[in-house]
């Protein structure tokens, strides 16, 4: 059974919020119910549960199964995908691996998470000992070395950058799911001007921490057809590649996994860049998605600024961008955050994105993005292709 036998047959998000008033496994609620409410399953029909990571649920043996506990959901598989920022994509393949195996027959792959409301993350890795000691504190002294780097040998063009921002600000304002706080348009002046917090990284580069869930449905494409659901996404390639540069001692943090892990999901869909129709990449800074620009194969390695300047990334545009606003512009629900870029792409197969719906509903790429280790780049990288059943 190929990867292209399944199809996303529902998806569903919360709205996304500063600080969450009510409980993870509530939030989980909402997703189930509208997830059956959209697709006709019944709860009992779902047999198989797969979660991304989450900094509430970090640190608790067992979080699966809890969590499955507590939507009354019986299940004959379940999994939590500890691959950071790339678990939403990660959750497609593996329920597809599932599903191919027996294993199951109905995945729901929840995307939840409230860090900002009770965040119980204990990392655990060489940062105690060989980073925070220093004062290498978080993402933004990551990227801030790594934009650094960048900028040193191929040249950093802000204006360029700011395009981006502006328009994935542009999009977070027509998607009434996005933050409130972060539904106000931006200029390029804007993001040129906007406060330093680790140079070259601006404000207007970083996510904004919050708290929200998503949550889409997989099943067999067969089993969508026999219930009469025609409108299903399609996933026709995956690739995955963790710890680029690992073994090596000397390492370009400017090239990152996605250059492989795109090559096999480009291979396995038959495609090539120029001929997809909407981008949904992780969107944790700025840069991230230029760099993916490079490594996906848009445009060569160091490249990513004239390319930039060359593109509309509008909703109506060539290459249109996380058309939800991404989690730059809409929020980032912790490590579920990639989940909200994920159904995004799903609600633009389905040709349900209102007043940002793209033209072109044939094909859509989405990446992830998990960890972030010192003096190399993402830690895991993952480049899912969804087409359209239409």
């Amino acid at each position: 059974m190929a990867l292209s036998d399944m199809a996303i047959v529902g998806y569903a998000e919360t709205k996304i919020v500063l600080r969450s008033e009510v409980d993870v496994w509530e939030l989980g609620a909402e997703i189930l119910d509208s997830l059956l409410e959209r697709t006709g399953f019944e709860k009992g029909e779902i047999n198989g549960l797969i979660l991304s990571s989450s900094s509430t649920g970090a640190g608790n043996i067992f979080w699966s199964q809890t969590t499955a506990d507590q939507l009354a959901v019986e299940l004959d598989f379940c999994q939590t995908v500890d691959i950071g920022g790339s678990s939403p994509v990660g959750t497609v393949a593996r329920a597809a691996a599932a599903i191919d195996a027996g294993l199951c027959d109905t995945v729901l792959c929840l995307f939840a998470d409230t860090a900002v409301a009770e965040n119980n993350g204990r990392p655990r890795s060489y940062g105690a000992e060989w980073t925070t000691p220093y004062g290498y504190l978080g993402a933004p002294a990551a990227f801030g070395m790594l934009s650094r780097y960048y900028d040193d040998r191929f040249g950093l063009d802000a204006r360029a950058l700011g395009k981006l921002a502006v328009a994935q600000r542009a999009h977070a304002v027509l998607n009434e799911n996005a933050c409130e706080k972060l539904r106000k348009p931006i200029t390029v002046d804007d993001y040129v001007h906007s406060r330093m917090i680790n140079d070259p990284i601006r404000l207007l580069d970083c996510v904004m921490p919050c708290d929200g869930a998503s949550g889409i449905l997989i099943t067999r494409r067969k089993t969508a057809e026999q219930r009469g659901l025609t409108r299903c996404a399609v996933p026709v390639g995956y690739g995955e590649r963790t710890n680029v540069g690992a073994a090596s001692a000397i390492v370009d943090p400017t090239l990152t996994g996605h250059r492989e892990a795109s090559e096999r999901a480009f291979a396995q869909a038959g495609l090539r860049p120029a001929q997809i129709g909407s981008f949904h990449p992780y969107d944790d800074f700025i840069i991230a998605i230029m760099m993916q620009l490079e490594m996906l194969g848009f445009c060569a390695h160091g490249q990513g600024a004239a390319f930039i300047r060359e593109t509309d990334f509008s909703f109506s545009g060539d290459l249109p961008l996380n058309t939800g606003g991404g989690q730059i512009s809409a929020g980032q629900c912790g490590l579920a955050g990639g989940g909200t870029n994920l159904v995004e792409a799903v609600r633009q197969l389905f040709g349900e994105g209102g007043s940002r719906q793209v033209s072109d509903t044939a094909h859509a790429l989405v990446t992830g993005i998990g960890g972030i280790p010192y003096g190399r780049n993402w830690n895991s990288s993952t480049v899912l292709i969804l087409s359209s059943n239409a």
